[in-house]
């Protein structure tokens, strides 16, 4: 018996499609049924290395969570990591393939379909019900041909969709209508109805557009979800980072914006913390003094590391330092803190070598074959936990490991602390989640009152909030038998 699948595209980017995948992953599993989730092609620097040595969507990574799953690359089959405006490494099933500009990549969509079956074609038959998540909008007309993404997808495994909107954004009924109305008729018979999204006001207001819509467009709406001040789901898009508030007495980090900063969930537990204030920043002048500053991953080292220098980022980090700030490095971060980095591949643009910012005595080469696993070990600083995983193509040599950061569970070493350690740098993603290695670090960098948020608990309490508000305001009895009817 094939899974039960149910689609959730949305009207933008942003409307809301992972929490409510999120929520609905989590709902069927309190019902006792093994649901997973699936977004066929996802395109984000935020990504999760799997049980499975590979690489996808960290939306999906926290969809799994909410089944109870470990995250698999089954789960996201097509992830595209942006290299620049132009060009995007094309990962499938977890594994490197290829880089690509946009229009090759267009042209290749017709050789991605059969991988993303492939993918879902696995789930369907280890599953109940898969709840899938499109990407950005069903109604972009210059990316309809060839479409593994949204309706191309839905159309070729024959799957329902709902359809969400944000209202906050304002237009919500131009959104849902406009969308409808781009759609061929067979795409529109799929939908099934409407989904409004962090509604704030009263619904009575509401009510007479509700109305209209369904009789103009002879879809329900199943639900009105309310805008969620607690809700914290992981972001998979870098321009969601969200910009602290200065508050006096406030321990002060600032993370330099880079073009292709990645990973910036890192970061999600320090600006969580009451007791920190985080600034991600364009330009050095653009920030309060700084206590710490972070160079977060990114996936265009060298480019970055240039962008960095270029906009008097190094001048800024060495004043730091020499007025006793600390600093830390994470993943390509990390990188840029050696003394040269080279990538004679060309693997993240043109081959070459750069050099970094000469603060750690190492040097980095990146090679074909990316560095991805799973970690777990000890903080040599004062033995807190540490568990995250490790995304990177490149290595790491030289005098500055043999001061590790980090012992793993394995035996091996991990990242490195400066002889005067006023900086230190770690290939680990989720540094800062486990509360204990947390406070640790930042009583390293001179933070005295910090109660450091314990992330897993929050997550947890997030995905949990979700799947409350959508027993609550979805009319999910109506969403199954709209399912039933369309199967």
């Amino acid at each position: 018996m094939q899974a039960r699948t149910l689609m959730v595209q949305g009207t933008t980017s942003d409307a809301g499609k992972s929490a409510l995948v999120t929520g609905l992953c989590r709902y069927y599993k309190r019902r006792g049924e093994l649901v997973a989730p699936f977004k066929p092609q996802n395109m984000a620097l935020n990504s999760a290395v799997t049980l499975d040595g590979g690489e996808i969507g960290r939306a999906q990574a926290v969809q799994a969570k909410a089944c109870g799953l470990e995250p698999h690359t089954d789960m996201n089959p097509i992830l595209l990591k942006p290299n620049s405006d132009k060009t995007a490494q094309v990962i499938m099933q977890g594994k490197v393939h290829k880089n690509l500009g946009a229009k090759s990549y267009h042209a290749y969509k017709t050789q991605a379909m059969p991988v993303v079956l492939d993918s879902f074609q696995r789930l369907q038959r280890q599953y109940q019900r898969i709840i899938v998540e499109g990407a950005g909008s069903p109604a972009e007309i210059n990316l309809r041909q060839g479409d593994v993404a949204n309706m191309g997808f839905a159309e070729a495994v024959n799957c329902p969709v709902i359809l969400v909107a944000d209202i906050d954004r304002g237009g919500v009924f131009a959104h849902l209508v406009g969308t409808l109305e781009l759609l061929s008729q067979t795409e529109q018979q799929r939908i099934l109805g409407f989904v409004i999204n962090r509604f704030r006001g009263d619904i009575d207001i509401l009510q007479p557009g509700i109305d209209w819509l369904e009789q103009s467009t002879g879809k329900p709406v199943f639900g009105v979800l309310p805008y969620l001040h607690d809700l914290y789901l992981e972001s998979e898009d870098s321009v969601a980072v969200q910009q602290s508030t200065h508050q006096a007495d406030t321990f002060n980090i600032v993370v330099p914006r880079l073009p292709r900063m990645s990973n910036h969930t890192d970061f999600d537990v320090l600006r969580l913390n009451s007791g920190v204030n985080i600034q991600f920043c364009r330009q050095p002048e653009q920030s309060s003094p700084a206590d710490l500053i972070i160079l977060p991953g990114s996936k265009s080292v060298r480019d970055d590391l240039a962008w960095l220098k270029e906009n008097g980022w190094e001048s800024a980090i060495l004043k730091h330092l020499r007025y006793g700030g600390k600093l830390i490095g994470l993943c390509g971060g990390y990188q840029m803190l050696g003394t040269e980095i080279h990538d004679p591949l060309g693997i993240e643009g043109q081959p070459g070598s750069s050099q970094g910012l000469k603060l750690l005595n190492m040097q980095t080469t990146l090679g074909a074959e990316k560095q991805l696993k799973q970690v777990s070990g000890t903080l040599l600083m004062q033995d807190a936990v540490v568990q995250g995983y490790e995304i990177h193509a490149g290595l790491s040599t030289g005098e500055a490991l043999l001061n590790p950061l980090i012992i793993m569970d394995n035996g091996e070493h991990e990242g490195a602390i400066a002889d005067d350690q006023q900086v230190l740098g770690s290939y680990v993603h989720g540094l800062f989640d486990s509360p204990d290695a947390c406070t640790s670090l930042l009583h390293w960098a001179g933070a005295k009152k910090i109660q450091a948020v314990d992330f897993n608990v929050l997550c947890e309490e997030g995905i949990d909030l979700m799947a409350d508000t959508l027993e609550q305001y979805l009319d999910i009895p109506m969403l199954e038998q709209a399912c039933d009817a369309f199967s």
